[in-house]
């Protein structure tokens, strides 16, 4: 028997589903139910009848799908799949950043850990965080940890945005330069350019779209355009050329990759379903006060 056929068996004995994010390998997405971004994949996670999530994403991601459902068994195949970016903001340097602003409402990118998510006034995603900055009540926001999201959110409210730390950023997308967009539109010069917003301002600046990755997916359908360069972690290629087959897609850099993305794999996964391990805990503190942020996120985003 295949190992897919097996995860498939084991699916349907223990009432488990995959969640998979759009930048995991091309062989993990085709065994998921669902593939999307952050957004849809929290929004899923809460709609799920199933007894146990397996979630092929990094660290920030089973967590939060273990956040919206506290009855639910959640598993991440590989524990060392640790988001880069939430390291750089830490519940300490959050602590610091809200006492010296501490009139001002926090939005922090669900790119984040959960004890510092328990801090946040609300959460927000790639495809959301213009919409949630504006919703907020202070006309100061603090906001982390990526700087690119937080310009990108700058462009679209006359709030203040404070970015916490100064300098976050996605490795993956931030190594996407200028150079690299312009090599690639010389080389496909009819290509439409769309970027994700983790990308570097100089980037979005260029883009005729900018996009998280199911936005893109959502885009590249609708749009009459037929070629399009895209600027973020080439993982998305595979369901863009998979599900908009009539297009042409090209990376804007064939280097950017998430490492931490790559560690789920089939053979993991597997074992992931007949261990039900590792599994996801978090203190049923944290759980509480992180929830609120997400719920509200959730209840604002259109």
């Amino acid at each position: 028997m295949r190992i897919e056929e097996r995860i498939e068996a084991l699916k349907r004995k223990k009432n488990a589903i995959v969640l998979a994010h759009n930048y995991e390998r091309a062989e993990v997405q085709d065994i998921a139910e669902f593939v999307g971004d952050s957004l849809e994949l929290a929004r899923i996670a809460m709609d799920t009848s199933a007894d146990i999530i397996i979630f092929c994403g990094v660290d920030f991601m089973a967590e939060t799908a273990a956040i919206l459902n506290p009855h639910k068994k959640v598993v991440i195949p590989d524990v060392c799949a640790i988001c880069p970016m939430a390291q750089q903001l830490p519940q300490e340097v959050l602590r610091a950043a809200k006492s010296e602003h501490p009139d001002v409402e926090t939005v922090l990118y669900v790119n984040t850990l959960a004890e510092s998510k328990a801090l946040a006034d609300c959460i927000c995603t790639s495809a959301n965080a213009q919409e949630i900055v504006r919703a907020m009540d202070t006309s100061t926001v603090l906001f982390g940890p990526d700087h690119n999201l937080a310009y990108y959110a700058q462009q679209g409210t006359s709030k203040k945005i404070v970015p916490v730390p100064e300098h976050g950023n996605c490795p993956s997308h931030h190594q996407i330069t200028l150079e690299d967009l312009l090599k690639a539109k010389d080389a496909h010069p009819n290509a439409k350019i769309m970027v994700h917003p983790e990308c570097i301002p100089e980037v979005q600046d260029r883009a005729d779209y900018i996009a998280s990755t199911s936005g893109m997916v959502k885009i590249s359908k609708e749009v009459e355009d037929e070629e399009f360069l895209i600027g973020t972690e080439i993982g998305l290629l595979h369901r863009l050329e998979k599900e908009v087959p009539g297009k042409k897609f090209y990376p804007v850099s064939n280097t950017a990759v998430c490492p931490q993305m790559k560690m789920c794999t089939l053979e993991n996964v597997e074992v992931a379903l007949e261990q039900e391990q590792p599994e996801v805990v978090l203190s049923p503190e944290i759980m509480e006060a992180a929830r609120k942020p997400i719920e509200r996120m959730l209840t604002l985003s259109h």
